[in-house]
């Protein structure tokens, strides 16, 4: 492989990442000019070569269908969450239950890792507080939990995340992964912490 052809693999390969930066840059400054397009490609020009971190390696696969599943999915999650939170909170009557749930994820990679915690943190009435990388298990704080079977149910819905992750933009072996640990569907990671 020629020279001109690794550096134009390595920018391939690392061009979502710097898409991301630049998209997160005017985000957060609530811009979206080309002047804040430019400040961002700097910004983030300058984060990757000060901050060195190891290449993301990503699938290179992305299926367009499922990621639309995954968004809207997402959208209706973030309505419920918030409609549901909201009834918890005026209901003088009843104490939502809370619980700190062990999530085994059944894909070893950290960026999907990442992307199910984010996921879930987003969605009001739970929050991330601890990740086990070795284990691949997340630690979730969830409200309105009062039984095992709500537990179960948090548990199912996060794997549900992890799922239409991989299903969106997971490797082939990711993908098997999950259907193989669909098929069993196995009881195990316990209850609340």
């Amino acid at each position: 492989m020629s020279p001109t052809t690794s550096v134009a693999s390595a920018i391939w390969r690392q061009l979502p990442f710097f898409v991301w930066l630049i998209a997160l840059w005017m985000l957060l400054w609530g811009q979206f000019t080309v002047l804040a397009a430019l400040t961002g490609l700097i910004v983030a020009l300058f984060v990757t070569r000060i901050f060195r971190l190891p290449a993301v390696e990503l699938s290179g696969r992305v299926n367009l269908w499922y990621g639309v599943v995954f968004v809207v999915m997402f959208f209706l999650a973030l309505i419920r969450g918030s409609l549901l939170v909201a009834w918890q909170t005026l209901d003088p009557r009843r104490y939502p239950g809370t619980a700190v749930i062990a999530v085994p994820l059944r894909t070893d990679d950290d960026l999907i890792m990442a992307h199910v915690g984010v996921t879930a943190s987003l969605i009001p009435g739970s929050l991330i507080v601890d990740v086990d990388r070795d284990r691949r298990i997340l630690y979730l704080h969830v409200l309105g939990v009062s039984s095992d079977r709500d537990v179960e149910n948090q548990r199912r819905a996060v794997q549900g995340w992890e799922s239409r992750i991989v299903r969106a933009v997971g490797s082939p072996a990711q993908l098997e992964a999950i259907r193989t640990a669909g098929a069993q569907t196995p009881r195990e990671g316990g209850a609340a912490v």
